[in-house]
């Protein structure tokens, strides 16, 4: 169920960013397309009303030219209209151009293609025909020229109307070129239907040349010729990285040695020898696929037929080299910036780095601040330190700012919160032990039910090595949840007391039971002889007295050794003294049998029979 959480998570992140950039896209093209829609419609506002004084002007001068010259009044009132028209028609032409200037920074023309070539782009519709069929139409008509091979280059000619000027192959029309069209490209009708033609003729002339079959041939000679010297140069390149991994083998067997760091070996002389050999397989891949490239783009750029592919193909190798040295050079501030902070951060480690060091030498002393809390607190310094580096440097790292990055770190973030819950209980228990100094490397502890030695203690686990030499990882959350037994933390000082307890019946004088105890506990090596052991009685059963000795010890890790001793030593002096260790919770009748002691401690005196308990 978490799985779906956190992939729903990432999913619904990923896709707001991107929703609402598509959003604000479809805000900003709905509005260029708004602005588009009422430039055009001026536009064609303008040529309408341009074609009407036209047709006007041209109905004055024919009034004009029938009037008598007797009538002088009326012809000078149609000729001061006629130049009214023309400075209107100027004006107008002035907005319009001013107009389509506006526009060429958002529409695009159509382009008009012979064989690959684009002759020139059109930009507006004529009649029924956008901008698009007309390109399209115009396209398919030269395409039927160019594979005529009788392709006359002269009959190709202009012929004026009154509103185009159409470009005619023989009795074929290709294309009518309008004042509008004249406009986008800032000329006259006539100069621009020259150019047109002109580009039409000339890519003709040129495709035809090129798809003789007498070129082919050739092409496909020099295609052939290519192919047979890149299969020669492959060959020797190989030839030559085989040749110099020989050569270097040979001549660098005894002079290269292996990699040391102190007495770790990073790299031996065979592992030397094959990264020399990969980056050397690497290179010869490299050199070869250089040579294919630039042989492909040369046997595609030969043929007429095959030149985009050879564009596509420079274009695959490089518009992405292109793109990543322009990132590489635009990044390189931004990269300094990063090296700076680095460098800022790295010397503010080392000092409290060196501050860490005096503390826990001792060197130097806060009050309240113990030497074992330098390295933790040095620790979560470091952890927050590089938190904050980060967050300086994130903003100049590469795509920092695109909305596939932020929705990564918007997932990262939740899988850590999803991933990291009982981590982080951890984390923040040991903390608080670290500074509770509820324990150290080395003490003897009990927790729970787990006695032992802590052998390791980090931010998330405690592991302890039991008497019987087993490693037990303990989470500190658990620690922290849990009472803790510390024999080591007074041993040294005040020393730990150990303790045991015997059961001795009411027939033994108490003050001898004492005594006996007291010397045992002093014939244990490990125990301490002062402050003097000492004996209490904790209890008064009803068959038995429990007699507890207690003893110093300030070697707390060998309490399995100082019992197991000390319970000899108690054996020994009750047995020399013909006393039984037991608690008897049975009735017995003694009939003068030997007491129930070992056979090598015999009695100096005869022992007289106890008294006989009564039958109840």
């Amino acid at each position: 169920m978490r799985i779906f959480v956190i992939l729903f998570t990432f999913i619904f992140s990923t896709c707001a960013a991107f929703a609402q950039q598509d959003s604000l896209l479809h805000k900003e093209d709905s509005v260029v397309d708004t602005r588009l829609d009422h430039q055009l419609n001026r536009i064609r506002q303008l040529s309408a009303e341009r074609l009407a004084d036209s047709l006007k002007r041209e109905d004055l001068q024919r009034q004009a030219a029938q009037l008598s010259s007797a009538d002088n009044i009326r012809k000078s009132a149609l000729l001061k209209e006629l130049i009214s028209l023309k400075q209107r028609d100027s004006l107008q032409r002035i907005r319009q151009q001013h107009q389509v200037d506006s526009l060429k920074h958002f529409v695009k023309g159509f382009p008009v293609k012979l064989f690959h070539q684009t002759l020139f782009q059109v930009f507006t519709r004529q009649g029924s025909f956008t901008a698009s069929d007309r390109a399209q139409a115009v396209q398919n008509r030269i395409d039927k020229i160019a594979d005529d091979y009788t392709f006359q280059p002269d009959s190709l000619i202009l012929i004026a109307a009154e509103q185009t000027t159409d470009i005619q192959y023989k009795d074929r029309l290709l294309i009518s070129v309008s004042e509008q069209d004249a406009l986008w490209q800032n000329l006259t009708r006539e100069k621009l239907a020259i150019q047109y033609r002109d580009a039409i003729r000339n890519a003709i002339k040129k495709y035809q040349q090129e798809t003789r079959w007498q070129t082919l041939l050739a092409e496909g000679l020099k295609a052939l010729l290519i192919i047979a010297l890149v299969i020669v140069l492959i060959y020797g390149v190989n030839r030559l990285f085989k040749w110099l991994l020989a050569k270097l083998r040979l001549n660098t067997r005894g002079l290269i040695k292996g990699i040391h760091i102190k007495s770790y070996e990073l790299l031996n002389t065979e592992q030397q020898f094959q990264i020399v050999d990969n980056i050397l397989k690497l290179i010869r891949w490299t050199v070869n696929l250089l040579i294919i490239s630039l042989a492909l783009f040369t046997i595609f750029s030969i043929f007429p037929f095959t030149k985009d592919i050879s564009v596509a193909l420079l274009g695959y190798i490089a518009l992405p080299l292109k793109r990543i040295g322009l990132a590489v050079w635009s990044y390189i501030p931004d990269l300094i910036t990063i090296l700076v902070i680095v460098v800022i951060f790295r010397y503010v480690l080392r000092f409290f780095n060196y501050i860490k060091v005096e503390i826990a030498k001792g060197r130097l002393t806060i009050p309240g601040f113990y030497p074992d809390w330098a390295n933790p607190t040095y620790q979560i310094l470091r952890v927050l330190i590089f938190a904050f580096m980060l967050i300086v440097i994130f903003p100049y790292l590469p795509g920092s700012d695109t909305p596939i990055f932020k929705g990564v770190s918007v997932f990262v973030g939740v899988l850590f919160t999803f991933g990291s819950a009982g981590a982080l209980n951890n984390l923040v228990a040991g903390l608080v032990l670290t500074y509770m100094r509820a324990f150290k490397l080395g003490d003897r502890v009990k927790i729970n039910e787990v006695t032992g030695d802590i052998v390791e203690k980090t931010l998330l686990v405690t592991r302890i090595r039991t008497i019987q030499n087993e490693i037990i990882s303990i989470p500190n959350s658990m620690v922290m949840g849990s009472y803790t037994v510390n024999y080591s933390s007074e041993a040294s000082t005040n020393g730990l007391i150990i303790n045991t307890t015997v059961t001795i019946g009411y027939d033994v004088p108490w003050r001898q039971v004492h005594q006996l105890l007291i010397e045992a506990a002093l014939a244990t090596p490990i125990i301490e002889p002062e402050p003097t052991p000492y004996v209490l009685q904790t209890s008064l059963d009803d068959y038995y007295v429990s007699y507890r000795i207690n003893a110093f010890v300030k070697q707390p890790n060998k309490q399995a050794v100082i019992y197991s001793a000390l319970h000899q030593n108690i054996q020994d002096k009750f047995n020399e003294a013909g006393i039984e260790i037991m608690s008897p919770h049975y009735r017995a009748v003694r009939d003068g049998s030997i007491p129930a002691m070992p056979s090598e401690y015999p009695p100096e005196n005869e022992m007289t029979s106890p008294a006989q308990p009564k039958q109840s």
